[in-house]
């Protein structure tokens, strides 16, 4: 994917009422990608947070030696400011952000839902578990980027991230994958799944296995017909904003009015 000039990969924040929401961007992506949605949610008087993760939204170098636990740590960071200023909070996430959106639920079983959005719970790319290795050989995948999946062929514009993959960062987000997989039976929060039917990335049947590993009750699963991965700049991605705040201000009752 490009980086347009006309779209800010940097953090985005608005300050609204008791109700806050933490999204988070993927691998290689930007808050380019949550502000969007983060600008709809704002609009509606939500308390949006769309933080952008260490060695991302600058050069692909700076994802060559990260830690799995710097992005742990940032989302932790923001999760804090939002829960002191906010009485209720939601967080969502795409892909990586899935991922530590997942981390986040198992944690903190105060946080109201989760939206994890193309759920990296287990990717189509079986050499994954590789990139341990590989990360020592090759700075970057030398097949290139993430195959674009992408529907809408205006979609493109919309989004901002590396054109390189850093292997070291690929590594470090399959040590987390494992991790999360291993802590799903610990969420017992409202869940919100989107998966792409013509996600390329995901393992078909990883949204689904999502929803039946985690422990809540309530569970939703949204299969989006007509878009890729990047459920949040393809076709479809408004109809995510707002089943989204449909379903939190279902939980958030008079909080949310």
């Amino acid at each position: 994917m490009p980086q347009p000039t006309h779209l800010d990969p940097s953090a985005f924040e608005a300050d609204g009422g008791r109700v806050g929401t933490l999204l988070i961007h993927g691998y290689t992506g930007s808050a380019a990608e949550t502000r969007p949605m983060g600008i709809y949610l704002a609009e509606r008087g939500l308390t949006v947070r769309c933080p952008l993760l260490p060695g991302h939204g600058t050069r692909p170098e700076d994802l060559t030696h990260i830690s799995w636990q710097e992005w742990a740590g940032e989302v932790e960071s923001v999760l804090r400011v939002l829960q002191a200023r906010c009485d209720t909070v939601f967080v969502g996430g795409l892909s990586l952000g899935s991922l530590l959106t997942l981390w986040l639920g198992a944690h903190h079983p105060e946080i109201a839902g989760l939206i994890p959005m193309a759920p990296i719970i287990r990717g189509q790319n079986r050499l994954m578990p590789l990139t341990l290795l590989l990360r020592h050989l090759w700075k970057y995948n030398p097949l290139g980027g993430m195959e674009d999946d992408l529907c809408d062929p205006e979609a493109a514009e919309r989004g901002w991230s590396y054109d390189e993959l850093p292997l070291w960062g690929a590594s470090q987000m399959y040590l987390l994958q494992r991790r999360v997989r291993r802590a799903l039976p610990m969420i017992q929060q409202p869940i919100l799944i989107f998966q792409g039917r013509c996600d390329v990335h995901l393992h078909p049947q990883a949204a689904e296995e999502l929803y039946g590993a985690v422990a809540s009750s309530d569970r939703t699963l949204v299969w989006l017909e007509q878009s890729g991965h990047n459920v949040l700049v393809d076709g479809e991605r408004e109809s995510v904003w707002a089943r989204s705040y449909d379903w939190m201000k279902g939980l958030a009752g008079d909080e949310l009015t």
